[in-house]
């Protein structure tokens, strides 16, 4: 990415904010940062060799792309005014807290003749891709069932941090099980009802959250996707099971392996071997991150835009208003509540 020419403007220098800058800074890339939090954006800055703008007004002038790492429910005032300023938009996960601001970010962006680019940072996790790539090739046959699990403690914030404020962050639906629905949607295609149950609208006072939601895709298939913030710190577990007519695709981050294939091969009735040109390893931020450079720079199709980062919240809103409602199934044709 280095010789790109991009000048990118990183707003938000939390945990995701510090990987990005991570990844524009090993490729080369120029970066100012700005964060409310003047100290953390110095220090982050001098340790990755960055420059620090006072403001946001400041950054939108220094440069040509503004990376967007805030909280979710900044998510869209910033993308507006950046775009209003012809500066090309990269955006965090998801892509806002309502379909209204999602929408009102796509058309900003269009209006200004920017790209508008989500980090929905799974599709560039290798093993993610490689299964991915391998379904598509066949090995699996038809794709049946989906069985999706990202699991963690409750975040390491006080009580009154804006993860743990719903209107401001859309809990762990929007948070985390949004990462595996993307995911789903990527693998499976279209969702077309969801139904969902979430601890934290069952029992508030538990003082944990784990979601389970049950996806119908328009091609058949089923998605069971899993989110938890109730392990013990410091926990963390990603798997995935891609099930077909013609086998199976296992990743579990508690194994060595990142994949395990179960796929019947030649005699009767069997199916493909998977693809022999998967590539199971590299840093998914700089992969994204590259991807989306790439974007700006040469008109490349990214694997995901705001459009395919819109349909992606309006399942995550519909599973969130799901879970809300006690788990009754939601259409995704029916208008879905902010």
């Amino acid at each position: 990415m280095s010789g790109t020419g991009l000048r990118v403007g990183l707003i938000g220098t939390g945990f995701i904010g510090q990987r990005h800058l991570a990844a524009w800074r090993a490729e080369g890339v120029e970066v100012v940062v700005f964060d409310e939090d003047p100290a953390r954006s110095s220090a982050l800055a001098e340790r990755l060799g960055a420059t620090v703008a006072p403001t946001i007004e400041a950054l939108l002038a220094a440069t040509c792309v503004v990376d967007i790492c805030t909280p979710t429910h900044l998510h869209a005032s910033i993308a507006l005014a950046a775009a209003r300023a012809g500066r090309h938009v990269i955006c965090e996960k998801p892509l806002a807290r309502t379909l209204a601001d999602g929408e009102a970010m796509i058309a900003a962006a269009k209006d200004a003749d920017v790209r508008l680019l989500v980090g929905h940072v799974v599709r560039f996790f290798p093993e993610y891709a490689a299964a991915r790539q391998a379904v598509l090739a066949g090995a699996v046959g038809e794709l049946a069932v989906l069985r999706l699990t990202r699991a963690s403690s409750r975040p390491q914030q006080p009580p009154d941090h804006w993860f743990f404020d719903h209107a401001r962050s859309g809990g762990i639906i929007l948070d985390l099980m949004i990462h595996d629905l993307d995911y789903a949607r990527w693998v499976a295609g279209e969702v077309v009802s969801v139904a969902c149950r979430s601890a934290i609208f069952e029992r508030p006072d538990a003082g944990i959250d784990h979601a389970v939601a049950i996806l119908t895709h328009a091609s058949g298939a089923i998605s069971h996707v899993s989110a938890s913030w109730a392990y013990a710190p410091p926990a963390f577990r990603t798997a995935f099971e891609l099930a077909g007519s013609h086998g199976l695709i296992e990743q579990d981050s508690d194994r060595t392996a990142p994949i395990e294939w179960s796929l019947p091969s030649g005699g009767t009735g069997g199916g493909p071997a998977a693809p022999a040109d998967l590539v199971l390893n590299g840093d998914p931020f700089r992969l994204e991150l590259a991807e989306f450079a790439q974007a700006i720079v040469a008109g490349v199709q990214p694997r995901i835009d705001g459009a395919d980062a819109l349909a992606t919240l309006r399942l995550a809103l519909a599973a969130d208003e799901s879970a809300r409602s006690g788990g009754r199934a939601i259409w995704l044709d029916a208008p879905v509540g902010a």
